[in-house]
């Protein structure tokens, strides 16, 4: 876990620069998610939604590489990233209920996991933690999500295409979901955990606010 100021030797390996190759990457991620829902809720041509998809994800694997590679890691990129993450994977399985193709239960597992992980974020304030350990099982899932939407896009193709890809979405959204689900109730343990051992800090019944 990491107490407020532990990070500050991680801080400053990031820089304050915010026109980077990653960063731009990020921001091309965040611009094509209202492209994507207007291909698809719109023109209804699931094949195009399809290549913003693929591209989106590409982008997202890029960034992260160019900016160990080429020393781009910026305070803005931490939080460009992880946000552009949360916004697909909420706003992909909304688009996908509208359209029939998951259904609508389904599609609330997967938002109510993400409310219910933030709702730990002022508990862990109160103790002066500013985030848990990031769990591998965690980054998992998100990967199983975020590869089983497009393959469900390529499953609405009509032909062989539709045929071999819609069995591969359905395989990896069943397991990203139980792993998303999982990864909660693992960090909940590690909350708890916190709330028990560590005492209240200084201040701390102002932070739920924030």
């Amino acid at each position: 876990m990491t107490r407020a100021g532990d990070g500050d030797s991680r801080a400053r390996e990031r820089s304050d620069a915010v026109w980077t190759v990653p960063n731009a990457l990020s921001v091309m991620r965040l611009a094509l998610i209202p492209v994507f829902i207007w291909l698809l809720l719109d023109v209804d041509s699931p094949g195009w939604a399809f290549v913003v998809l693929f591209v989106s994800g590409l982008s997202d694997w890029l960034d992260g590489k160019l900016a160990r590679w080429l020393g781009q890691s910026s305070r803005l990129g931490a939080l460009l990233d992880p946000a552009a993450d949360r916004l697909y994977v909420i706003i992909i399985p909304i688009c996908f209920g509208i359209q029939g193709y998951v259904p609508w239960w389904l599609i609330g597992l997967i938002i109510a996991r993400d409310v219910l992980l933030l709702a730990t974020a002022p508990l862990l304030a109160s103790r002066g933690v500013t985030a848990l350990p990031t769990l591998y099982i965690g980054k998992a899932a998100t990967f199983a999500l975020m590869s089983a939407f497009p393959w469900l896009l390529a499953g609405q193709i009509d032909g062989w295409v539709g045929t071999v890809f819609f069995p591969v979405g359905w395989a990896f959204l069943i397991w990203g979901v139980g792993m998303y689900l999982w990864s909660l109730v693992l960090y909940w343990i590690q909350t708890i955990e916190v709330l028990r051992r560590m005492p209240r800090v200084a201040g701390a019944a102002s932070a739920p606010g924030r």
